[in-house]
């Protein structure tokens, strides 16, 4: 069976591989979508000689997104090895960034100076604060896109004797960071600033246990504020008014990569790459988009980028690259929304189960037990990489959403 497989698997890709036979599958970005990408469809092709999986990675280190709000406030996180989580599945990791990509010539090009030609491409180059969009942000403002970024906000709040920092943004990186900052430095006054109310989004006891605890971490929270523009000394408001800081984090909005604009695919108005049902690019169907970089329709609407709707896509489009591969169709993706968990510090949380287009429900956790329940989803991708890469398989499972998620035909 595996053989039979195998030649129809060869068969499937004559015609679609570079000079030297193998058909070159390279993904960009490593983040949770791009990391599940990869360990799922090398863990399936190991075996196959005329199949070669690159990864394309700034560093070789696994950020845990989900965790930078910590390491801004100066907390050790794991130190997680891309190339050891690779070992053993044939994969490759090719650090360096990526400055272009040509769609029509099939190449990336890395660090302009390196070109790597490619048969299939998951374009995965996720989010980063929309620092550009306001004046001064991207100056004066500290982000959260990357390690790097919560390592120069460690450092600047380390060297902080009081003062205050606002943080712009009431969306749940704005919620998470203000909270942690609070506790674990008393000693600064915490501003969190933005146009919705904290937890706007969940129901009313989950929002009112929020911003109870949000009032215990003494957090200062100006709700229905617009910030117009940060100064090196604070920020000013639409309206007129304006609030001082010694140093301002930016989580108000984020904005993807232009290389995918810039290669000529197909992309909505914020830059993601449009994408058919199995997400596959519509102007270029040997380019898969997973993660924040794809716009990716459900019946509810597009989904916006989570690391539990994240890691589903990159699985999918792995699974859906091998079906190519073995000469079938590719299955539409349906993922549906099961959960909201917010940390509030080190020993608080709330969580807000949520209907698969993202409504609340009625069923919330919050204290001790939100927060185990938190903690446990933050720290399960990379034991779900391991998973993978040993049991495909494995990874293959999450809510599909029902009746939310079936899209209208056209």
């Amino acid at each position: 069976m595996d053989a039979q497989r195998d030649a129809q698997r060869t068969s499937s890709t004559a015609g679609t591989t570079g000079t030297t036979g193998t058909h070159r599958v390279v993904i960009l970005g490593a983040g949770y979508a791009g990391m599940a990408a990869a360990v799922q469809l090398a863990a399936r092709t190991r075996r196959l000689p005329d199949v070669q999986v690159t990864l394309v990675n700034g560093s070789d280190r696994f950020t845990e997104r989900l965790r930078l709000h910590m390491t801004a406030t100066g907390q050790q996180v794991a130190d997680l090895s891309i190339p050891e989580m690779l070992d053993g599945t044939g994969a490759e990791l090719v650090r360096g960034w990526v400055t272009a990509v040509d769609a029509d010539a099939r190449t990336v090009r890395v660090d302009d100076d390196r070109v790597l030609p490619y048969d299939t491409l998951v374009y995965g180059l996720g989010s980063v604060a929309d620092t550009a969009r306001v004046p001064g942000a991207d100056d004066h403002a500290y982000g959260l896109s990357n390690a790097q970024d919560a390592e120069l906000l460690a450092d600047r709040l380390g060297r902080l004797r009081g003062g205050t920092v606002v943080v712009v943004g009431t969306g749940l990186t704005g919620i998470e960071s203000a909270a942690e900052i609070a506790e674990q430095r008393p000693d600064l006054d915490v501003v969190l600033v933005g146009r919705a109310e904290p937890g706007a989004t969940m129901n009313a006891r989950a929002r009112t246990y929020l911003r109870g605890a949000l009032d215990r971490l003494r957090v200062t929270v100006r709700a229905g504020a617009e910030v117009v523009k940060v100064r090196p000394d604070g920020v000013e408001l639409a309206g007129g008014g304006s609030v001082a800081a010694d140093v301002v984090l930016w989580t108000g909005g984020s904005r993807v990569s232009p290389l995918a604009a810039a290669a000529g695919l197909e992309v909505d108005e914020r830059g993601r790459v449009v994408t058919d049902a199995a997400l596959r690019s519509v102007s270029h169907p040997d380019v898969w988009a997973v993660g924040d970089a794809a716009a990716v329709r459900q019946g509810y609407g597009v989904m916006h980028g989570t690391c539990q709707g994240g890691m589903p896509t990159g699985v999918h489009a792995a699974l859906s690259i091998d079906r190519v591969l073995r000469g079938l169709e590719p299955k539409p993706f349906r993922f549906g929304y099961y959960h909201t968990p917010v940390s509030l510090g080190r020993a608080d949380a709330v969580v807000q189960f949520t209907h698969p287009d993202d409504s609340p429900r009625r069923i919330s956790l919050t204290g001790r037990t939100a927060m185990r329940y938190k903690e446990t989803v933050t720290a399960s991708p990379w034991p779900t990489y391991g998973r993978m890469k040993r049991m495909p398989a494995s990874g293959a499972f999450w809510p599909t959403g029902g009746r939310f998620t079936r899209r209208a035909a056209r």
